[in-house]
């Protein structure tokens, strides 16, 4: 029998993974407080590299000092970022995984004990499951152009330093996300109203990212949708995402909204929030990764199967034994014989 998840998957003309699995970035609090990577960030994602997953994707690292969410978060926002990123592609990359890099603005999505110059795209007060958040003060054009320059040159950086892949993050409540949502994007000039104009930060990114790195193949981290009365629909990230693709973005993968990425109330059982990867890869022409609690290789296999998503991000499970989870999920079952 052949199990889709051992399956190879070509992602862009340059780029084909070993296998259906993916460690989705998660934050580890390794770095320094400059941002930098540290001797304990490289031993953490040595450990996790031993997963055997055919995508590793490093944690949410800021690309700007004013988008750090946390005093340990890594940073991409600057040369001196460099030399650490650089020790870091090349270790995912010796299994033969595709390295990834996480890209973030917090946004309104801090506090001001870590970023004091919070901003967001009107002011608003990010809503949030775990907390109660303060406001930030509404962005002017200058910051605009500022967020897209650090994105763009964090970008570049991540290129730099051998990264296979880079994932803009607009999902979670951060930053891109909140440009997106109606829930804080309120504006009233050519960044906010309609679902094309709360769009247009994430897309001018990601057309100068293809401008500048032509190869760097791209991916966005979405909302399936935003969770709150009157957030972003399944139907608005559709569109959102149709747009997306034909910018240049060659994957798409599916996580929470605007509340944050812990586990709604709402939601139980394995894989979770795929419903939404499923929805939106009816839709879509590129591959679609999901997420929400996977850890089964025939949880896996019947999505696959069902074409619920392309890819199967498992963190939890990975994240508590990276040799178990090779094991489990990327070896052949042993076959019992009479």
């Amino acid at each position: 029998m052949a199990f889709k998840r051992f399956q190879p998957l070509s992602v862009s003309r340059n780029l084909t993974l070993k296998n259906r699995l993916v460690l989705p970035p998660m934050a580890s609090q390794t770095a320094n407080t400059d941002g930098k990577v540290t001797e304990q960030t490289l031993a953490h994602y040595a450990r996790l590299s031993r997963s055997g997953a055919g995508l590793l994707m490093v944690e949410y690292s800021f690309v700007t000092e004013d988008g750090r969410s946390e005093p340990h978060q890594l940073g991409a926002h600057d040369d001196n970022c460099l030399h650490g990123l650089t020790q870091l592609a090349s270790l995912l990359k010796e299994t033969g995984a595709v390295a990834g890099l996480q890209l973030t603005h917090c946004g309104g999505k801090t506090t001001p004990d870590v970023t004091p110059d919070m901003m967001g795209p009107s002011g608003i007060t990010v809503p949030a499951y775990d907390r109660e958040l303060t406001a930030p003060r509404a962005m002017e054009k200058a910051d605009i152009d500022h967020w897209q320059r650090a994105f763009i040159e964090a970008a570049i950086r991540a290129e730099t330093a051998g990264f296979d892949l880079v994932e803009l993050h607009c999902a979670h409540g951060y930053g891109l996300n909140q440009w997106l949502s109606p829930l804080t994007n309120q504006r009233h000039d050519e960044y906010g109203g309609s679902l094309r104009n709360r769009a247009r930060m994430l897309l001018e990114i990601v057309a100068s990212i293809r401008l500048f790195s032509p190869d760097l193949t791209l991916m966005v981290r979405v909302p399936g949708q935003d969770g709150y009365p009157d957030g972003l629909s399944r139907e608005d990230m559709a569109q959102v995402c149709e747009w997306l693709v034909e910018a240049g973005v060659a994957l798409i993968n599916v996580s929470s909204g605007i509340g944050g990425w812990k586990r709604p109330k709402d939601k139980r059982g394995e894989g979770y929030l795929v419903d939404d990867a499923a929805y939106l890869k009816q839709q879509l022409t590129v591959p679609v990764i999901g997420v929400g609690g996977i850890e089964t290789p025939e949880y896996i296999e019947q999505a696959l199967a069902n074409q619920w998503l392309d890819l199967a991000a498992v963190g939890r499970f990975l994240l508590a034994d990276p040799d178990h989870f090779r094991t489990t999920l990327l070896s052949e079952p042993t076959v019992q014989t009479a």
